[in-house]
């Protein structure tokens, strides 16, 4: 069994970076629904690069799927 003191001392790190990740990936895909047009790859395939790259993944979609429109 993992030792949860390391997890109870990292906590306050935790938390915050957490919430960025659960921020950027929700703006991300608001975003992405928003919008019609995506510049590369389709809109199914930066869902799941969204979702499943954790952190990677939104700012991927922001730097390269997202249209100038």
């Amino acid at each position: 069994m993992p030792d949860m003191t390391i997890i109870q001392e990292n906590l306050p790190l935790l938390i915050p970076l957490f919430l960025i990740q659960l921020v950027l990936m929700i703006t991300a895909l608001i975003h992405l629904l928003n919008h019609p047009n995506v510049k590369r790859g389709s809109k199914i395939m930066w869902i799941f690069i969204i979702v499943f790259v954790n952190t990677f993944g939104p700012i991927a979609y922001f730097l390269f799927g997202r249209s100038e429109e």
